[in-house]
C-alpha cells in the first residue's frame, strides 16, 4: 500500500459552506457545512480520482502564494 500526501485547499462560499479542492486532480472539488465534513468528502472524491488516474500522471502542485492587489475605488 502506497501513502500519498496531497495538498488540499479550503475556501468558503457566499453561503458559508466550506469548499475543498485537491489541485493534483482536475475537477477534484466538493463541499461541506463544516471543515471536517468537507475534508471527509474530499477524501472520498480523491479516492474516486485515484481509481481513474495513474499516480504518475498527477498534476504537480508547486505551492501556494499570496499576491497583493491594489483595487482602485
Amino acid at each position: 500500500m502506497k501513502k500519498l500526501h496531497v495538498p488540499i485547499i479550503i475556501e468558503t462560499d457566499e453561503d458559508g459552506c466550506f469548499i475543498a479542492s485537491c489541485p493534483l486532480f482536475k475537477g477534484c472539488h466538493t463541499f461541506g457545512r463544516t471543515i471536517d465534513e468537507a475534508l471527509e468528502k474530499i477524501r472520498e472524491v480523491i479516492g474516486i480520482c485515484l481509481e481513474e488516474t495513474d499516480t504518475g500522471e498527477l498534476n504537480t502542485f508547486v505551492g501556494f502564494r499570496e499576491l497583493e492587489i491594489i483595487q482602485e475605488a
